[in-house]
């Protein structure tokens, strides 16, 4: 144990475990005790080894097909007796590992940080004050609070657990979950003598702990830690069973799978090893394309060797001319930086996502946000700003009660204080004015459409009904405190800060909040002798939450003491079916399908205001409540995965009243929504909320658009779904919709793996959000799963990426970092392999260029190759990987993830641009050395310098300088694929705004500039003469060219990504807030038919669209 208790802590009273431990059960450690303990003790942490040994990515460079052509080409020079040529390969050898290894250990280092980011969170006490701290913190002696979703931290003792169920199959092996109790009533297993030694216990069976990485199913609870790290009992066995764990089919054992095994194995092993290492089995899809790519480039390095060899009519043995040229063309084909470019743009997007509270788990996720076609969103805490304010309260028959004058999120810096604003009571069917919601269509004139209507200028507003001022009434009174005590938040006054603070959820907060408006909070209520006796805690499957509680003598609501109370709460329709009478006292009558009906038109009204409607009820327990045994029949209504305990409790329910929460959307999303849809992703929100209440929301914030009467019907019936609607439709069904919808209400956690699936079969590429533990599935089911930073810890291991804050811009922010980094991506590799093609162009045609003696003239010598690879190419790409994101990076639809970054126009452009390089070069070499020197190429000028080498080396100057001032010059016009370069930004009004737009990466231009100068000093200058006329004039003829392709492309409008088309409407709205979409524009009946066209377009799949025309993602 790592904590010094006199026996194992299952076997001593709680009050000795915190004795031996020096904690206090209701303060916690002291901050003094923490650090002392955090000195005595090892972080909270498996022992499970270090991330990726440094000599394995050592060897993992060494491996690389670019390296390994260098290895070849070295020794094949220290073969022909070039010492020169091969010190100088091992140098850049030794530099490019060096970059390599250095950038990789750095970036597994860095997100190892980030991992270590998202890692499971705890909620300890210390100082008598609750916080959220990361598990590795948790020391012995801390007080930990769980709740249903956690992982446990540590080992720990209980002393509080209300239905607590903890899943412990990883460790135990019992599939069943675990029910927790807090006493040492521990018994010998079979018999009846009670425990007094820890061997005569096994772990399953000391009921009374909860241990590291296991998993809270129900219930919540409190225990102190008494084990850390490696001390507890799954840190016991990893110690003991460190052995890796091999795939399958890789067991060489031939008694159990036969003969052939031992060589199927062996085999796969040796694959799985050379995979590894070679890059080509394990790393992102991004890096398996790349390396794949690096040994196609490898294969195409050795035909260009068999080329050369033929043309020189396969000599043995082989001259050294010959195998120092076949090296050249080795050289010239392998970029030699790409591998450190792509490491350095990968940490630097993580760097960028982490600033902008998004910790990416996966590097595969970061390059899939680039192709996401479809965001599935929660709403609340996500598009809303999840700080919950009870608005409207009804209470049969027909009284409304409204929070009035109280300062919503948003607009108080403490949304939660009971004390600001007032209650007053009206009659329902008169709603106030500033409620009630307006008609649009009545208030439109017949010449124009428009979506709003300023508000000085609509129909007159209806009176104001009559109001008073709320008072304590017996049915308010046992209202209330049915939302107090059926309710897991605490509101509290902190004297010492001066301000209220509040822990729990924020619907239940709210609902808190409100009872302490009239003096009636839990802690009052408890502290008047209300006892909590069973809890059977909320349930996504089930929607409600209920408590039993003894009453005390002398209560105020002069309720009898001789039977239990069952408090209720949850969604309207689940608790509606339980209730068999509504109201109380005089007001109390019986359920009727009719009365049924008025209430569900009234959370109705509720939710079309944008509020989230729960129901509240109780019942009196006949008799005071015990633990009953499970019935041997199930009880009438019971669903067939309840628990029939749980269902016996919740029958023959009372309904006391609605309450409406609003939950104000982030002034952000909308924006952020729009530019969603100006990317041609397609958003759509799963809720728990009521229909109308998601509705209003959505529409709020611009996910549907206000007025829905002016689609068509099958597109609108559409747009907005009950889940369990959806989920009652087939496949077929599903996929014979015009449009997925936008809005799934009443949203289980099955209802968004369905989801999912309908959106993969229209071939979208979804990103799902979520934060409960049934989320999980789903997540991990999502092409990318984010999970809240607020969420459990078991949908933040399921996810690929964490928000840290929440919100639904955040998500925003990563598809536009994803999509700059695959753009930048697309840019270097571009650069690089431009430059290479112009190399092989200008070497392959140099083999026609035959001296005196037979051998073919180097138009650059292999030294200049290496210079240029490995010097002049690499920094300009290190700046296009840090370029910025350009205007158009969120107009373009997503790009296809089954091509990667090589698409159409990459490949065609880096055939264009080499072309255009390598014929420059040649003409260069031509030009000097036939024209101004007739034809003389010298004799063995390749291997050393001689007099008749004069016109050779001096075109081989010219032609190093001008392929250097190309391939700057075309990483300069590479900060756009498309735009030309004297004109990066079109809506600069500048005159000429070049310098201005190359500044805007200061590393890319000075790299350029830099490397531009250093060809001087490289190059002999006497003065300036034909040669370098020539160059400059060959660098302008490379310009001109580059800049007659992009216009072509532009002209002609091929090779393009493609802007996204939309149709009469789409979703968010630019620059607009969280008060609602503003139209400036009308809208006419022309344009909603040329919208339905459209929108038969878009269901297509994307492979079928026109190429010249991109549609919104067929998904919608």
């Amino acid at each position: 144990m790592a904590g010094e208790c006199r026996k194992h802590p299952f076997l001593l009273p709680v009050e000795e475990v915190a004795e031996d431990l020096k904690t206090n059960l209701d303060k916690g450690l002291s901050s003094a005790q923490v650090t002392e303990f955090q000195a005595k003790y090892p972080p909270n942490e498996l022992d499970v080894g270090s991330g990726i040994a440094w000599y394995t990515i050592f060897i993992r460079q060494l491996c690389n097909a670019m390296i390994l052509v260098l290895f070849f080409a070295m020794g094949l020079s220290f073969g022909v007796g070039d010492f020169i040529e091969g010190g100088v390969l091992a140098a850049v050898i030794i530099l490019n590992v060096s970059i390599g290894f250095f950038q990789e250990y750095g970036a597994e280092k860095k997100m190892d940080a980030l991992r270590s980011l998202s890692a499971p969170s705890a909620t300890v006490l210390r100082d008598g004050k609750t916080s959220v701290i990361s598990n590795s913190e948790v020391v012995p002696g801390d007080i930990i609070y769980l709740k249903m979703g956690d992982t446990v931290p540590a080992d720990m003792r209980l002393f509080d657990a209300m239905n607590l169920n903890c899943e412990e199959a990883s460790l135990t092996g019992e599939a069943i979950a675990v029910e927790k109790i807090t006493s040492n009533d521990i018994v010998v297993p079979g018999t009846e003598k009670p425990a007094t030694t820890a061997d005569e216990v096994g772990i399953a069976d000391r009921i009374n702990m909860v241990y590291a990485t296991t998993v809270v199913q129900k219930g919540r609870g409190r225990g102190i830690v008494v084990a850390t790290g490696m001390q507890t009992e799954v840190g016991k066995i990893a110690a003991a069973s460190s052995k890796k764990q091999r795939k399958p089919g890789r067991s060489m054992n031939w008694k159990k799978y036969g003969p052939a095994q031992p060589v199927k194995g062996a085999g796969r092993r040796v694959y799985d090893f050379f995979g590894k290492f070679l890059g080509l089995t394990e790393g992102t899809p991004l890096q398996i394309k790349l390396a794949k790519l690096a040994y196609f480039l490898f294969f195409c390095a050795l035909l260009l060797a068999v080329v050369v060899f033929s043309v020189n009519r396969w000599r043995l043995p082989i001259p050294n001319e010959v195998l120092i040229y076949a090296i050249s063309t080795g050289i010239a084909i392998i970029p030699e930086s790409l591998v450190a470019v792509l490491t350095i743009s990968m940490v630097v997007a993580t760097t960028v996502m982490r600033k902008a509270n998004v910790v990416v788990r996966d590097l595969s996720a970061l390059e899939a946000l680039g192709g996401v076609t479809n965001i599935c969103s929660d709403k609340t805490g996500t598009l809303t700003q999840g700080a919950m304010i009870v608005k409207k309260v009804w209470l049969p028959p027909n009284n409304i009660y409204t929070v009035r004058d109280s300062k919503t999120a948003g607009q108080s810096n403490n949304p939660n204080d009971p004390t600001m604003g007032s209650i007053t009571v009206s009659k329902a069917g008169a709603p106030a004015a500033e409620d009630q919601p307006r008609d649009y269509d009545q208030e439109r004139s017949t010449q124009a459409i428009k979506f709003d209507v300023p508000d000085d200028k609509g129909a007159p507003k209806p009176l104001k009904p009559a109001e008073e001022d709320a008072e304590l009434t017996p049915e308010l009174r046992l209202f209330l405190l049915s939302a107090a005590l059926c309710n897991l938040a605490t509101v509290r006054y902190d004297e010492d800060e001066e301000k209220w603070k509040t822990t729990g959820e924020p619907t239940e907060i709210a609902l808190q909040v409100l009872t302490h408006r009239f003096d009636r909070g839990k802690k009052f209520l408890e502290g008047q002798g209300w006892k909590q006796v069973a809890e059977f805690p909320f349930d996504s499957s089930i929607k409600r939450m209920t408590v039993v509680y003894n009453v005390p003598a002398g209560n105020d609501a002069e309720l009898p003491t001789e039977n239990s109370l069952v408090f209720t709460k949850g969604a309207v329709e689940r608790v509606l079916d339980l209730c068999t009478t509504v109201g109380t006292g005089e007001a109390k009558e019986p359920m009727t399908e009719a009365l049924k009906a008025n209430i569900l038109d009234q959370m109705t009204e509720f939710a079309s205001l944008g509020q989230r409607v729960l129901a509240v009820a109780y019942r009196p327990y006949d008799g005071v409540y015990h633990t009953p045994a499970a019935p041997t029949e199930k009880p009438e209504g019971g669903g067939k995965d309840e628990d029939p305990v749980r269902t016996m409790v919740e029958q023959d329910l009372t309904l006391l009243g609605l309450v409406g929460i609003y939950d104000p959307p982030r002034r952000e999303t909308t924006p952020a929504i729009y530019e969603c849809a100006q990317a041609g992703i397609r958003v759509h929100m799963l809720t728990g909320d009521h229909p109308e209440t998601a509705r209003a929301i959505a529409r709020e914030v611009g996910i549907i658009p206000h007025n829905m009467g002016v689609f068509p019907a099958d597109v609108a019936e559409s747009m907005v779904y009950k889940a369990t609607d959806f989920d009652k439709l087939s496949e077929a069904e599903i996929d014979a919709l015009p449009e997925l919808p936008l809005v799934i209400a009443r949203c289980s956690p099955e209802t968004k793996t369905k989801m999912i699936e309908a959106l993969r079969r229209r071939d979208a590429f979804m990103a799902m959000t979520g934060d409960g533990v049934n989320d999980a599935p789903s997540l991990s089911r999502a092409d990318v799963g984010i999970a809240m930073g607020s969420g459990s810890d078991v949908a933040k291991s399921a996810a690929k990426i964490v928000l840290t804050d929440d919100k639904f811009n955040s998500i925003v922010a990563a598809i536009r970092e994803g999509r700059r980094m695959f753009e930048n991506i697309q840019k270097f590799i571009l650069h690089l392999l431009t430059s290479n093609v112009g190399e092989v162009i200008l070497l392959i045609a140099g083999l026609g260029f035959q001296d005196a003696s037979g051998f073919s003239v180097f138009p650059i010598s292999p030294l200049e190759i290496l210079w240029i690879n490995m010097v002049t190419s690499s920094f300009p790409a290190f700046g296009l990987g840090r370029e910025k994101a350009s205007r158009e990076v969120m107009r373009k639809p997503p790009h296809d993830k089954s091509r990667g970054v090589f698409t159409n126009q990459i490949l065609v452009d880096m055939l264009v641009y080499g072309t255009l390089m390598g014929t420059c070069t040649l003409m260069t070499f031509v030009i000097i050395v036939y024209g101004r020197y007739g034809g003389e190429l010298g004799v063995d000028c390749n291997t050393k310098f001689n007099d008749s080498c004069v016109p050779v080396y001096r075109a081989r100057a010219a032609v190093f300088a001008e392929l250097t001032w190309l391939i700057l010059i075309s990483a300069w016009e590479f900060k756009s694929i498309r735009r030309s370069l004297f004109r990066l930004n079109p809506d600069d009004e500048s005159s000429f705004p070049l310098f201005k737009d190359l500044m805007n990466n200061k590393f890319l231009f000075w790299s350029v500039l830099i490397g531009a100068l250093s060809v001087f000093p490289t190059v002999y200058i006497p003065v300036l003469n034909t040669k370098w006329g020539l160059v400059v004039g060959m660098t302008i003829v490379f310009l001109f060219g580059m800049e007659a392709w992009k216009w072509t492309k532009r002209t002609l409008n091929i090779l393009d990504d493609h802007k996204v088309v939309k149709g009469a409407w789409s979703q968010g709205e630019e620059g607009s807030s969280s008060n609602g979409r503003k139209f400036g524009k009308s809208m006419s009946f022309s344009s909603l038919r040329s919208w339905r066209s459209k929108d038969r377009t878009d269901t297509r799949s994307r492979s079928q669209q026109n190429p010249n025309s991109t549609q919104l993602p067929t998904t919608a």
